[in-house]
């Protein structure tokens, strides 16, 4: 499976250096039926672009599934010095905290377990109890879950927002969820004064530092119950787990993006588009150009465009939309990256981040953003906390998430917008 991703990249390099072959035999001496055969032609090779990267994708999480599904199986096997195979008699090993965990929501007794059981299950719980999954009684569902699907939960989110990701944003990992006061300060005004031999310096309070502060909660959201059958927990729960992390981790990853970038402040995150400042005002209401986009960068200030984070931010519609654009030198803004060298793509010599909870280019909307990421806090409260009910849907199980984070721009200036023209 390896080679078959490594072989989908160089297919896409094959593809971006076609497409962009076709771009540049358009000029002003190319009549337009021509033109228009070439940009179609550049589209189509992008389309095949965009859905080998998701077959990329699909494959590297298919990798991932089959590795960790490998790992257990091989934790789970007999030793060497075993005389018998697990199930078959003799002196069985200790069984793992995920197995008597799967035998518990699938219908098995409290009192039907063995005492070693028992012992496993209550050590587990409390070893794992930041992933607890009700405060309830243990026999309705207060264990935990397997620390696999934790992980997988974690993942996921990142792939589906990049506003949760610690590479893009400045994250803060706390424990409870008491407001946090984040200190700000605006200092740029100020400057050193001239200083003549033999005055005394000011002490008159013009010097003195104004602090300001940005509160952050800890606002809940939740998933609704996934449920699954008696059968297929039992046929499977390798795989149960993965699919289970996957598809919990979706949802969990959608609403904490998409708070994290439109969040309206209002008991809500305050999210990243909502809280940057305005760069400048399209002068059209439908397309772009590069000297808007120039305008964009330019209006945050040299300070901020130095951080390692600094990047820009729009949707994937956002983005097919401006492939074409070319500098004042004729060279592309979007510049495909180098695999190999583990080098990625770029748009306008900086990086930028796709976020579906961006929105497309229109009248009066914001479908870009440029600046220093790392203004942005992102308070994570804990891990996100799995609940398992087994009573209220026997003999089928259901299972459900719950995360806790909040979201505000420490300095305005840092992160600026780009509007499209009202109409």
């Amino acid at each position: 499976m390896i080679q078959r991703i490594k072989e989908l990249r160089q297919r896409q390099e094959t593809i971006a250096e076609e497409a962009r072959e076709r771009l540049n035999q358009i000029n002003d001496n190319t009549d337009e039926a021509r033109a228009a055969e070439l940009e179609t032609a550049h589209d189509t090779a992008m389309a095949e672009y965009d859905r080998l990267e998701k077959q990329i994708q699909r494959e590297e999480r298919q990798l991932e599934i089959e590795k960790s599904a490998e790992e257990r199986r091989a934790r789970n096997r007999p030793t060497g010095d075993d005389t018998e195979t697990r199930g078959a008699g003799g002196d069985d090993p200790t069984p793992e905290y995920r197995e008597v965990f799967s035998r518990v929501i699938c219908g098995t007794a409290i009192v039907d377990l063995t005492p070693e059981e028992r012992n496993v299950l209550k050590t587990g719980a409390a070893r794992f109890e930041n992933r607890a999954q009700t405060t309830g009684s243990n026999a309705a569902g207060g264990y935990t879950v397997p620390t696999e699907l934790h992980g997988e939960i974690i993942k996921v989110m990142k792939m589906w927002g990049p506003m949760y990701d610690e590479d893009v944003a400045t994250v803060m990992n706390t424990a409870s969820g008491n407001p946090i006061q984040v200190p700000t300060v605006d200092d740029t005004d100020n400057e050193a004064d001239p200083h003549t031999e033999g005055e005394e310096l000011p002490d008159d309070g013009s010097g003195d530092v104004e602090f300001g502060q940005k509160l952050l909660n800890a606002y809940v959201y939740n998933t609704p119950f996934v449920r699954w059958s008696f059968e297929l927990d039992t046929d499977g729960i390798a795989n149960m787990e993965s699919f289970l992390g996957f598809l919990i981790g979706e949802r969990l990853g959608r609403i904490a993006n998409r708070q994290l970038t439109i969040g309206t402040g209002t008991n809500a995150p305050n999210g990243i588009l909502t809280a940057s400042g305005q760069g400048l005002i399209a002068a059209a209401a439908g397309s772009l150009k590069f000297d808007e986009i120039m305008e964009l960068e330019h209006s945050v200030d040299p300070a901020y465009r130095t951080s390692p984070k600094v990047r820009y931010m729009f949707n994937d519609n956002t983005l097919l939309a401006i492939r074409k654009l070319k500098d004042g030198d004729g060279n592309y803004l979007w510049q495909k990256g180098d695999v190999q060298a583990g080098i990625p793509a770029n748009f306008n010599g900086r990086k930028y981040s796709i976020n579906q909870a961006m929105p497309d280019i229109g009248a009066g909307a914001k479908p870009m953003l440029f600046g220093d990421f790392s203004r942005y806090f992102v308070r994570k409260v804990g891990a996100p906390v799995v609940g398992v009910m087994r009573e209220r849907f026997w003999p089928d199980m259901g299972i459900a998430g719950l995360i806790r984070f909040d979201g505000e721009l420490g300095d305005v200036n840092a992160v600026k917008h780009l509007k499209m023209k009202a109409s």
